[in-house]
């Protein structure tokens, strides 16, 4: 791809970020990034159009990550109705244009993230530089995937549909939320629980396990609730969300052998993060029976960066990797 200026996008069920970016000393550097609610734009390829007729030097290629799988240069974003493919693009005069997933996107871009742009939730300072990274996180939806590094420098993003795994209880609790869903859902995944519609789903399920009503349909108000009085019964949910959270990263580390760390990605985890870092989201991280000891050895952290996406499609589109 062109050295010069490359169009990067980020694009999730509710918005989708563009950017344009440049290489600066071997790192991607961001240049006026705009954000499109997908509402405002019939389809996707009407909010690409829109920021390229913005532009005073149209990129001619890029990186466009998205949340969802990418099949033969596709995409059908999964919990949005907007629907996309490279040929389409490349109709723009984008070519060469790449779609990637987006949380391969974020595991291009966590190791270049700013270190004070990460917030700490709990382990040691670093984790193994040669070792595989893993980054999750909940927003719309639940997305996973891993940077794989070896000691001789080799990298290579695993794009992933690990949020759509089966969710596995930690305790009595968790054993009712299961049976609790599964009148609704044939299959309970992951990001049934662990995402913005997810922790709806989990107040709705602890409502009817305490016995009592609840009126709530606005996971918003769960969690500025929860903020404002921990000990309250919105608390109670984000406190178990995090728990649950916790367990999950726990098991994503053991799958991908992240010993490089776990970065937790997504809108909700900083909007909640002094919640988050008292929670009991690391001691379920470490619970892992015989593993505690290398579990212990993994650090966790939060991405605060609001744009980490946009850095590993960047990353991506200046070194073309895999």
């Amino acid at each position: 791809m062109s050295p010069s200026t490359l169009l990067v996008g980020d694009v999730g069920g509710t918005n989708a970020r563009f950017a344009t970016v440049h290489l600066i000393d071997g790192r991607p550097v961001l240049d006026r990034v705009e954000s499109y609610p997908a509402h405002r734009f019939p389809t996707f390829l009407a909010g690409v159009a829109a920021f390229l007729d913005d532009c005073t030097v149209r990129p001619t290629g890029g990186v466009i990550a998205v949340a969802g799988p990418v099949t033969d240069g596709e995409i059908d974003l999964t919990n949005s109705p907007w629907r996309v493919s490279e040929r389409e693009l490349a109709d723009l005069g984008l070519n060469p244009i790449r779609l990637i997933n987006d949380f391969e996107a974020l595991a291009w871009g966590a190791p270049i993230v700013p270190s004070d742009q990460l917030a700490s939730l709990g382990g040691p300072e670093d984790g193994d530089p040669h070792a595989t990274l893993a980054v999750l996180g909940p927003g719309t939806g639940f997305g996973v995937s891993a940077l794989i590094r070896d000691s001789h420098g080799q990298q290579m993003a695993m794009p992933s549909e690990g949020g759509h795994v089966c969710f596995a209880p930690g305790d009595p609790v968790e054993d009712e939320i299961l049976r609790i869903l599964r009148r609704r859902y044939d299959r309970v995944s992951i990001e049934r629980l662990i995402c913005g519609p997810g922790l709806l789903n989990l107040h709705r399920a602890l409502a009817e396990i305490d016995g009592r009503e609840s009126h709530i349909n606005d996971p918003a108000t769960i969690t500025r609730d929860a903020l404002a009085d921990p000990h309250s019964a919105c608390g109670a949910t984000l406190a178990r969300f995090c728990a649950i959270l916790g367990a999950v990263a726990g098991d994503i580390a053991l799958t991908t052998g992240a010993r490089g760390g776990v970065y937790i990605a997504g809108g909700i985890a900083p909007r909640i993060l002094p919640f988050l870092k008292t929670s009991p989201f690391r001691e379920r991280f470490e619970r892992k029976g015989r593993f505690q000891p290398y579990m212990a050895a993994i650090p966790t952290q939060v991405i605060l960066h609001q744009h980490a996406a946009l850095l590993g499609a960047g990353r991506v589109a200046f070194t073309d990797p895999g």
